[in-house]
């Protein structure tokens, strides 16, 4: 038996970082870039590390340089941590899994630690490798939330539930957090957008410009637990772009999405310690007239154009900085929930 299971890049469009602090966003899925998990039966259970679990250098410096871009973080924890909340939840609900071992190894054509989910494309492609290879089924709406546990409770890393949430429905979607009824279900409401309602949309990245997510995530999950009025206003902020941005789009109207998209990044400038070499990306982007935000942390940014005049000009304007530009191929939707009330 070989099975392969693949996880796409992902990008918030409005509302991020609301998602870990009960809110409300907008993401889509992108097939430009993906993390696959292939998996085939053997006697003794196998990781075989990936590229983000570098552990061959040329000399010290090359080590400490890759160190200095990336930390020490790779991917086969990943993959341990999401092994063990399947188990878990499988024993929870009387699931018995067959006696039978597996060899996972993963690739990764993800730029690495820029925000565009590649950790959470590990977790979640191997999510589905371990449902397909054992044969259970369990409910999309709770996938995202234990895969978001394999992070946040096995590895204490501070992450919202978006990029679990895009990667296993695919296409765009509109996620609810609200508080009440996350912590009551164990999952938030997530709707399908459709995809012909988005406007024109670019994403741009700098592999230079890495930064581990988690430690953003965590000097944030600090100043929220501590009850701080401007961080908790921004959070209610963040969620209403969001929930406006799809009031919009289900509406057919698109003329008011770059106005939310520079707004969700001027937000998070004003409230937050935003790095400048990343803030440079939003605004060189916004030279040529196109709306511009981070697509997650830092090191990719996510916006709207309007012609193919202003779209030249937004490449030759982040080439200048050593950005890379591409109209994202936004993928298919796995499945479609049901509709909004």
């Amino acid at each position: 038996m070989l099975l392969t299971t693949t996880s796409h890049a992902r990008a918030g469009l409005l509302g991020n970082p609301s998602d870990g602090y009960f809110g409300k966003t907008i993401a889509f899925a992108f097939g430009d870039f993906a993390v696959t998990v292939t998996m085939y039966e053997s006697p003794e259970l196998q990781l075989v590390p990936g590229v983000v679990d570098d552990s061959i250098f040329a000399d010290v410096d090359a080590l400490i340089s890759e160190v200095n871009r990336f930390g020490y973080y790779g991917g086969i924890r990943l993959l341990k941590a999401t092994i063990r909340v399947f188990v878990e939840y499988c024993q929870e609900h009387g699931i018995a899994l067959p006696p039978r071992n597996f060899t996972a190894r993963y690739t990764s054509s993800i730029p690495r630690l820029v925000g565009l989910g590649g950790s959470s494309a590990i977790c979640t492609a191997m999510f589905r490798s371990l449902m397909a290879f054992y044969e259970v089924d369990i409910p999309l709406e709770m996938i995202p939330t234990l895969c978001w546990q394999a992070e946040r409770r096995e590895l204490g890393i501070h992450c919202g539930l978006q990029d679990r949430v895009i990667q296993m429905y695919g296409g765009t979607v509109f996620m609810d957090f609200e508080e009440k009824a996350f912590t009551t279900e164990g999952h938030g409401r997530y709707v399908p957008v459709d995809v012909s309602a988005l406007p024109s949309i670019y994403l741009a990245y700098d592999p230079e410009r890495a930064e581990f997510s988690g430690k953003y995530h965590s000097r944030l999950h600090v100043l929220f637990e501590e009850n701080r009025a401007d961080i908790v206003s921004a959070m209610a902020e963040f969620a209403d772009l969001a929930q406006q941005g799809f009031d919009l789009l289900r509406a057919g109207k698109t003329e008011g999405i770059p106005e939310l998209i520079n707004a969700n990044f001027d937000l998070r400038n004003r409230v937050f310690s935003v790095r400048e070499e990343n803030a440079h990306m939003v605004f060189q982007a916004r030279k040529s007239g196109a709306s511009a935000k981070f697509a997650g942390s830092g090191g990719a940014i996510v916006g709207t154009y309007e012609d193919e005049e202003m779209y030249s000009q937004l490449v030759s304007d982040l080439d200048q900085i050593g950005c890379s530009v591409i109209r994202p191929r936004i993928s298919p939707a796995i499945v479609v929930p049901a509709a909004a009330s």
